[in-house]
């Protein structure tokens, strides 16, 4: 295995491929753009250097190889013919995960017994070591997946989803995974040097990102990842590319950055997820009604992923919510307003026809972006 140049890719939720491709093009990286992930090459600094920058990506993973496989027998052959020795040691944890779509090999629990047992076999004739592997290193986890008979095989190199950023110590109800709040922001005009208003914070998850992204502070600087548990990634690398990161970051930007949220359980819960950050000094947190929102502020910026209304019985005090929030941002024209629902009527209980309609997966629901551009001040 050449462990210069790997074939890489960054897997992400649904509708936001191409702001992870514009983050690796921004980190140096030549890309390609599919369905649900990202190609790109690099070495292991690489593998830890997306890992630490990414803010919308969800994993990264080597492709090991990919090939057509109709039969068991295919599957088999192929994948014991990786150098499985190279990549693991004798001890290691293997962790299997399949998935089929459109395939002849379409019995899941077939397709991960058949991937570890020829794993398994590569690595028992290369140590001449006959009995079952101990499994008791580190977790290396391999993915086999399949569709319309073209297997591709992947060892993860993230561990724990790159949401998992390592900060909230709670979530409360309904919470927003951190790729995706920092996708909000990131689909927004927002700069640092202007006022960001989360109407609607909850635990604060929208803030907290916008303050990592203000400050270009790196978003997996407060966890570890799976590879760097590997004995071919030198901790010293690791590191290297952890301080390079810390370096980057400018931790005297000044931002401008509130929540309110009705709920003052959340406002503490928020608060205690922003000092877990280290960013707690540059947020403003407070208990306080939408309805109750005003600012003195001519420009600025709005973000909010309000309740959605799923439960019918729910849905009559969502709405009144986001009538809520068309009075209290109507008188405000020079402020862009972003807001995340499931509720396709969202435009008509809030009054105003959005600017720009984006389609997200907040998990496995669907939902839409609705996009409130500021307008443009006439020049005298």
């Amino acid at each position: 295995m050449n462990k210069d140049k790997f074939n890489l890719i960054a897997t992400m939720a649904s509708g936001l491929e191409s702001l992870t491709k514009k983050e690796l093009v921004d980190l140096g990286y030549d890309v390609a753009t599919e369905n649900g992930r990202v190609r790109f090459q690099g070495n292991v600094r690489d593998i830890i250097k997306t890992n630490l920058w990414l803010r919308t990506g969800d994993r990264i993973k080597i492709v090991l190889k990919e090939f057509e496989a109709q039969t068991f027998d295919d599957l088999f052959e192929e994948i014991k013919s990786v150098e499985w020795d190279q990549i693991m040691p004798l001890e290691a944890t293997i962790n299997v995960s399949g998935k089929s779509k459109k395939s002849q090999l379409h019995s899941v629990p077939d397709i991960q017994s058949i991937t570890k047992k020829a794993i398994v076999d590569q690595i028992q004739q290369k140590y001449h070591w006959r009995q079952a592997l101990p499994e008791t290193g580190p977790i290396f986890a391999v993915e086999v997946a399949i569709d319309k008979d073209h297997a591709m095989l992947t060892l993860d190199t993230t561990g724990d989803s790159l949401f998992k950023r390592g900060y909230r110590i709670d979530k409360g109800a309904a919470p927003l995974k951190e790729t995706m709040a920092a996708a909000l922001v990131l689909l927004t005009s927002w700069h640092p040097d202007m006022l960001l208003v989360d109407p609607v914070c909850g635990s604060g998850t929208i803030l907290i990102e916008a303050a990592l992204i203000g400050q270009n502070i790196a978003p997996g600087f407060n966890r570890a990842f799976q590879c760097e548990n590997w004995d071919w990634v030198p901790e010293s690398t690791s590191r290297e590319v952890r301080d390079e990161a810390d370096m980057q970051a400018n931790y005297d930007i000044d931002l401008k950055l509130q929540g309110f949220d009705i709920d003052q359980n959340m406002i503490e819960i928020a608060q205690n997820n922003a000092q877990e950050a280290g960013l707690g000094d540059l947020i403003t947190f407070k208990q306080q009604a939408v309805k109750d929102f005003t600012t003195q502020d001519e420009r600025g910026v709005m973000i909010g992923n309000p309740p959605y209304g799923e439960r019918l019985s729910d849905r009559d005090q969502v709405r009144k919510l986001y009538e809520q929030l068309g009075e209290v941002t109507k008188n405000l024209p020079f402020w862009s307003k972003y807001f995340l629902t499931s509720d396709l009527e969202f435009e008509k209980f809030y009054g105003e026809r959005a600017t720009k309609k984006r389609k997200l997966y907040n998990g496995a629901l669907r939902t839409d972006y609705f996009q409130f551009w500021a307008q443009r001040r006439k020049r005298n």
